[in-house]
């Protein structure tokens, strides 16, 4: 056990990202019952939707869970407000600033762990009193700096100026990259399209099996001279992006076509690099548990190499 596990109150330090309709109750508690941490998304927007899914939480599990809260997008305070009802005790927070509602989820007991791709948002995370830090490196999926630091950099870089918690975000699908995080600085790891790409995963099959058919050059970096920069899929749609340079909101607006009804043009298909190393469908319990077995032979085999 170390910090993070202790303050989730896992088993293992693996957290499942907060991606937006994906992070819902099927694939939360399935990664919480295999002993890792489940986080209900709140980026969706879907108020209601995602109060349901964290309602639906305590049918399905009696492990410990959390619930991302992406501050710039929260419409008012209900979703806070419900975080305090249900007695959670674990939220990320990310997109935006991190002291806006500190100290109403602090005052509750609630532990709080800010997103950040940058030691300036780090720095001022860790003034605005978080619990601990989830650093997001540019191999992540989603939205992302245009700035593109990579996360051994990047947590290395931040744990000069901090000594609190890091969870690592970002290009991890298995105990190899979980101890090279470890080794950087990290006491935990975040895995978002590991578990996209799991068998409890609600996306459609096409999503799953694209990533399968990536390889490590499989995904760009788009729209990195305006806002949101993401990473995704090279498909058709965002090779026309790619192109142009320049990407419309609106070309977000059929995201969920793409995850639900296999549509690969639908809209960007937010993956990290990752997906260059992932060539199979497994359940939540296989990945969490291979990764640690492989974890924990990886430091075994570190620790005989001195010289």
């Amino acid at each position: 056990m170390n910090r993070v596990s202790e303050i989730l109150g896992v088993k293992y330090p693996i957290i499942q990202a907060p991606m937006g309709w994906i992070a819902r109750s099927q694939l939360a508690a399935a990664v919480s019952n295999a002993g890792g941490f489940g986080i209900i998304e709140t980026s969706s927007g879907e108020t209601e939707n995602c109060k349901a899914e964290i309602l639906a939480m305590a049918e399905l599990t009696d492990k410990p869970f959390g619930v991302n809260l992406p501050l710039m997008f929260l419409r008012d305070e209900s979703m806070i407000e419900l975080v305090l009802e249900q007695g959670i005790k674990f939220v990320t927070t990310s997109a935006g600033d991190p002291g806006k509602y500190i100290h109403i989820l602090k005052d509750a007991g609630i532990k709080v762990f800010h997103a950040v791709p940058s030691v300036a948002g780090a720095i001022k995370a860790v003034d605005a009193g978080v619990d601990g830090l989830v650093i997001e490196g540019t191999e992540g999926g989603g939205f992302k700096s245009p700035e593109e630091v990579g996360l051994i950099v990047l947590i290395q870089a931040i744990r000069k100026h901090t000594n609190l918690p890091i969870v690592a975000a970002g290009g991890i699908v298995d105990g190899i990259g979980m101890a090279a995080a470890f080794a950087a600085g990290a006491e935990g790891i975040q895995m978002g399209t590991r578990f996209v790409s799991s068998k409890e995963s609600p996306v459609h099959d096409n999503f799953k099996n694209s990533i399968l058919a990536s390889n490590e050059q499989g995904t760009w970096i788009l729209n990195k001279k305006s806002k949101p920069c993401i990473r995704a899929l090279k498909t058709d749609f965002t090779s026309k992006i790619h192109e142009s340079g320049i990407m419309e909101m609106t070309d977000m607006m059929r995201i969920q076509d793409l995850y639900f009804d296999g549509d690969m043009n639908a809209a960007p298909a937010l993956t990290g690099q990752s997906a260059g190393l992932i060539d199979q469908v497994k359940s939540v319990s296989n990945i969490i548990e291979e990764t640690i077995l492989e974890f924990n032979e990886t430091c075994k085999k570190m620790s005989s190499q001195q010289f």
